[in-house]
């Protein structure tokens, strides 16, 4: 008996979208082609600047003010979408096509409650007002997993958590009963435990309504864990399109592998990992032959004069690339896809630089009208951490346990309320304000958002200079200059950005720009905050052996904190697992990673989404139940116990000590043994 035809849910052929620029026409889509059916997940994959989200703005006809179609078709129930008035299309919004964003937080109206947002799209969409609405709003916040929904209906966004935002973004989305979801990068703000919860919804709900869904990310594993087929962009360009399986065990376009080289996962040992120099071009640009020809190891003189053709290699997966011509099968088979193999360097590790003893940070709960003080937010509860010289430290924890907090309490950003930090010997906390200054150049910090912490007046060049010219190092401006030129290549910003300001550039531009400001006054201890988990696996990876080479050659410590497990494989010598404001596991990268003793470190581990295809993530733990509890009221005993599977009497009422695993390995656990 043959099986009955998948339907098409949405279809795209040959669409254009351009922009006008002051610097020409941005050729933000050019002639791409694909379709997804009813029931699967097709995956957009590609660096910041390829036009994925673009792809998805423009089947939503959510284009920029000069933005316009240029060209091409969107078909959907039949109906080129390019063709509908502004009228029909408010229609096909939250209706047949719905979208979650990237940021929840700047997608949710501040001012209305969640109730009020999700009786918006309820009445428009499916015409139920009143109490039918409510009764529907309750049980679509049932079905995304948020806890007393009635009550939350009342509050505003701000009350929520990521993960709970992201759930209520679901909701909405959910809410007219699509056809097709598009996710915008939809866990990229979240810690890998939520992530792996919000992962899971969504698949649940598109297996239970046989919904399509166009997931944008730059996260392999992601794609992973939820596609059934991939598109490769590159440059406005779809060059790549494959079934999942064939993806994974044979990627085949030279961009497509060198993501798969650029992956920190399993490299510890490996050396560098591979780059791919350069950046992506401007869609400017009036593009004769293959868009990655400048960056590709393989490209010869037709790929810089002659477009690609798709060429099919069989199994659902096609390719653009030249080297999957008939006539050019000699090149394909002299091509190595193997990553480039360099020893990896030798950290130069000395003396301990800096020490953290019983390390607090307590923020007064004032309430009344004299401001009476009522508890304290106990953000960093008695963390205690050693760095020596050399090496790098990873603390790791989800959102909101107090690692950020840490890590400014360390260098005097915020004041402690107990403890003492000392670098190289000195007692941060004893130092006034002018010898506080003069040891600025030995600890700088990379924040987690650039575009909060770099001055929009300043020029690139400038805000990179200012440093250097504050503590009187680097030479004359001269000097300065090409010190400058230097770092922006490092970091992969071309020298012509110099004299830019921060907003002209992507998110993942603006944090290497925040990279570069703090390598250019040569610290000896850098705080890094979540300092690549903006960036593109190609970017990150050429930020990885900038940091990494740069501590072979200086001797930088790194403190790291990070939620990314596979930057922390890479990069890390020692891991430290927080969880509400305190360590509950220490020890080596290899101990803590290779055998975790506390649950929460387990579950944390279980939670990542691995680029590959495999049985142990098939049937890895399950997602972590709840959020995090609040730092001003934590549970009595140990913290972890209301979401710990081994949860007995004794978690409940007594903090459990530190116990030594190992000279070097200790874990806060009553099951540790």
């Amino acid at each position: 008996m043959s099986q009955a035809p998948v339907e098409t849910v949405l279809a795209l052929r040959e669409l254009s979208m351009h922009i006008d620029s002051e610097r020409g026409v941005v050729r933000a889509l050019d002639r791409v082609s694909f379709e997804i059916r009813a029931g699967e997940t097709f995956a957009l994959l590609g660096e910041s600047g390829c036009g994925k989200s673009m792809t998805a703005l423009s089947l939503m006809r959510l284009l920029p003010p000069a933005g316009r179609v240029a060209g091409g078709e969107v078909r959907m129930g039949g109906r080129d979408l390019c063709s509908l008035t502004e009228a029909q299309m408010r229609r096909v919004r939250g209706g047949d096509l719905a979208m979650i964003f990237q940021e929840p937080g700047t997608s949710l109206n501040a001012v209305l409650t969640v109730g009020q947002q999700l009786g918006e799209v309820l009445a428009i969409h499916r015409g139920l007002k009143g109490a039918a609405a409510r009764a529907e709003a309750v049980a679509l916040m049932k079905q995304v997993g948020i806890p007393d929904p009635e009550r939350r209906l009342t509050e505003y966004p701000f009350q929520f958590s990521g993960g709970m935002k992201q759930r209520v973004m679901i909701a909405m989305a959910l809410a007219g009963k699509p056809k097709l979801l598009i996710a915008d990068e939809p866990t990229t703000a979240l810690d890998v435990t939520i992530q792996a919860q919000v992962l899971d919804l969504m698949a649940t709900l598109q297996r239970e309504q046989r919904m399509a869904m166009m997931l944008i990310t730059h996260d392999l594993g992601v794609v992973a864990k939820m596609a059934h087929r991939i598109g490769v962009m590159y440059a406005g360009h779809l060059i790549e399109e494959a079934p999942r399986e064939r993806f994974f065990a044979k990627p085949a376009h030279p961009y497509s592998v060198k993501l798969f080289e650029a992956l920190p996962e399993g490299h510890r040992q490996a050396g560098k990992l591979a780059t791919i120099p350069g950046s992506v071009p401007p869609l400017t640009t009036d593009f004769i032959g293959c868009r990655f020809a400048e960056r590709c190891p393989h490209a010869w003189d037709r790929c810089r004069g002659e477009a690609p053709a798709w060429h099919d290699l069989g199994e659902g997966q096609r390719v653009r690339c030249h080297l999957y011509d008939a006539v050019e099968a000699g090149r394909l088979a002299a091509r190595s896809g193997a990553a480039e193999q360099v020893a990896k360097p030798v950290t130069r590790s000395g003396d301990t630089l800096l020490e953290v003893e019983q390390l607090q940070v307590h923020f007064p709960i004032k309430r009344g009208v004299f401001q009476r003080t009522v508890g304290h937010v106990k953000a960093v509860d008695g963390v205690s951490l050693t760095l020596r010289a050399g090496r790098t430290l990873a603390l790791v924890g989800e959102s909101g346990c107090g690692k950020t907090t840490a890590g400014k309490a360390i260098l005097r950003l915020i004041e402690p309320t107990g403890g003492r930090a000392r670098l190289g010997g000195a007692d941060l906390g004893g130092l006034d304000g002018k010898a506080l200054r003069a040891l600025r150049s030995k600890m700088q910090m990379v924040f987690q958002d650039p575009f909060g912490s770099l001055n929009p007046r300043l020029r690139v060049a400038e805000i990179i200079d200012e440093g250097m010219d504050a503590l009187g190092i680097g030479g004359d401006a001269d000097a300065r200059r090409q010190r400058i030129l230097e770092i922006m290549r490092l970091v992969g910003l071309r020298p012509e950005m110099a004299d830019r300001y921060p907003h002209e550039f992507s998110g993942g531009q603006r944090q290497r720009i925040a990279v570069a400001r703090a390598l250019a006054v040569s610290p000896q201890l850098i705080v890094c905050d979540e300092p690549t988990s903006a960036l593109d696996v190609s970017v990150q990876a050429q930020i990885l052996n900038l940091l990494q080479e740069l501590q072979a050659e200086l001797g930088l410590a790194y403190l790291f904190i990070t939620h990314n497990i596979g930057v922390v494989e890479y990069l890390a010598h020692e891991v430290a697992v927080m969880y509400l404001g305190r360590i509950v596991e220490q020890g080596s990268a290899e101990e803590v990673l290779k055998s975790p003793r506390h649950p929460y470190t387990q579950a944390l581990l279980a939670a990542v989404p691995r680029a590959e295809l495999s049985e142990a993530q098939a049937s890895a733990l399950p997602p972590l139940k709840g959020d995090l509890p609040s730092p001003s009221n934590p549970p009595q005993g140990c913290h972890f116990h209301p979401r710990c599977p081994k949860a007995g009497d004794a978690c409940r009422q007594d903090y459990p000590p530190s116990v030594a695993m190992s000279s070097t390995h200790t874990v806060a656990c009553h099951f540790a043994r």
